[in-house]
């Protein structure tokens, strides 16, 4: 058995007829970086066609041990310091981590990912495509992308757009969190099990006599509860309000509702990047038609542009970092400051690929 160092972030290793997957750096909350990315893929690459291996299963670690953080996302600090340093290192991680959620979403294999503690954009990348998609009452759902001046990518059009009627433009715009039975209401989970269970759950993965993937997915699935909790979001306000055009439009019918959440709504969006709030309701649009692997070209394009339209220090992206992350001020200086400032022209300039077609990174996917 593998035992966990500090100096391995990802520890892989085979139980029984079963790949265990353990995100091992619990200081970040598991954040992915490069090198991260590279192991997982190696080892999904390795196990797709090791007929010992039945099935995959992936947990986090925090602190105190096994369990408790999944995975709050990509290295956002790494991000900063990529972009300020031109470091062809940032590119290389969005292509690689695309890639990576491509094979989850085609895994052969049940691949089935217990989504304990925060599972933020990047660990949503690497949990949405799982065969099976198990919360605890500690887990903490979001895309919380456009208050760092991002969008939400490694996928997020594709999952958050074929959620229910327009609940994925909320989730989207707002970065809404959701608890664990949250999550199976919105589409993002699909069972329940108390986290103390855990431990005995993956032990039982090692000494279970499994015939084939299904039965272990069959097994992982006898655990757990499907009830889903009462919706915090009014879902017809939120059809009504997130179907409209446009986000001024949005914000506008949401000052002039007069209830709590139509008012905690629109003081969290006036919070965002307005630049990245409209590129998103654009791109949740777009990828409602989409397979996914389009949609993950489409991603590649815009994380390219939020990068690249604005080099350095002006892109919304590095200075949403800046002040969440690095300076941790809490005052980001939007570019342009107000929703209704921005231009159709600037929205659109994120979907222009700045590749030919047969040149994309993501070229080769599905």
């Amino acid at each position: 058995m593998t035992s966990l160092t500090p100096e391995t972030h990802v520890v892989a290793e085979i139980r029984g007829r079963v790949g265990c997957i353990t995100l091992n750096r619990p200081k970040a909350l598991n954040a992915l970086s490069l090198d991260m990315l590279r192991s997982l893929t190696q080892t999904l690459q390795a196990w797709r066609d090791d007929d010992a291996v039945l099935a995959v299963v992936v947990r986090g670690v925090n602190k105190e041990g096994p369990f408790g953080a999944f995975c709050a996302g990509g290295d956002i600090r790494f991000f900063h310091q990529a972009a300020l340093a031109r470091d062809a290192a940032l590119e290389d991680f969005f292509t690689e981590e695309y890639a990576l959620n491509h094979l989850i979403h085609t895994y052969p294999k049940p691949y089935i990912a217990l989504m304990d503690g925060i599972v933020m954009g990047g660990g949503m990348g690497i949990s949405q495509g799982a065969s099976l998609r198990i919360v605890t009452e500690r887990s903490k759902l979001a895309m919380p992308e456009t208050n760092i001046g991002l969008f939400p990518d490694v996928g997020g059009g594709y999952f958050l757009s074929r959620c229910a009627g327009r609940l994925g433009e909320y989730l989207a715009l707002t970065g809404l969190v959701l608890t664990g039975r949250e999550a199976i209401t919105a589409g993002l989970a699909d069972g329940f099990i108390d986290a103390g269970r855990l431990p005995g759950l993956w032990a039982s993965l090692e000494r279970t006599p499994f015939e084939n993937g299904a039965s272990v997915e069959r097994w992982c699935t006898s655990h757990l509860s499907t009830t889903a909790a009462p919706a915090p979001w009014p879902a017809k306000e939120v059809d009504r309000i997130f179907g409209l055009p446009d986000v001024p439009t949005i914000i506008a019918a949401l000052e002039a509702t007069d209830s709590d959440w139509a008012r905690q709504t629109a003081t969290t969006l006036r919070q965002r990047s307005p630049l990245m709030l409209h590129v998103v309701l654009d791109q949740i649009r777009r990828a409602r038609g989409m397979g996914l692997a389009d949609d993950l070209r489409m991603e590649r394009d815009m994380v390219h542009r939020c990068f690249h339209l604005r080099p350095g220090a002006a892109s919304e992206t590095v200075e949403g970092i800046r002040a969440l992350a690095v300076d941790k001020d809490h005052a980001p200086r939007w570019n342009p400051a107000r929703i209704e400032d921005v231009t159709p022209a600037e929205v659109a300039a994120f979907f222009e690929s700045p590749w030919p077609v047969d040149e994309h990174p993501l070229r080769r996917l599905g």
